[in-house]
């Protein structure tokens, strides 16, 4: 299936299923990551742990999360967005 989709004014196509990556950020905290993964499998059930890279910031206070999600549809995007960006631990999610 391929969708276009708008993005800052450009005609982007998008061709499902794929390989999706979601940035998340959020306070370090021990169970972040972990926790950002049980939430990412009940939008995407293929997800593991290992499709999950993991960068501290500059002071530690913060975790960048990328997740690459095998994107079904933009229905299951957009509820995956909805999830992570509701959730508390999570302050930022592109």
């Amino acid at each position: 299936m391929m969708e276009t989709r708008s993005i800052c004014g450009t005609e982007v196509v998008i061709e499902y299923p794929n390989d999706f990556p979601i940035k998340i950020m959020g306070l370090a905290q021990d169970s972040f990551a972990q926790t950002m993964v049980e939430v990412i499998v009940l939008h995407d059930p293929t997800f593991t742990a290992e499709r999950l890279e993991m960068r501290a910031s500059s002071q530690g206070r913060y975790v960048g999360l990328t997740a690459t999600v095998r994107a079904t549809s933009r229905e299951q995007l957009d509820n995956l967005y909805r999830a992570l960006t509701s959730h508390p631990m999570v302050k930022v999610v592109l």
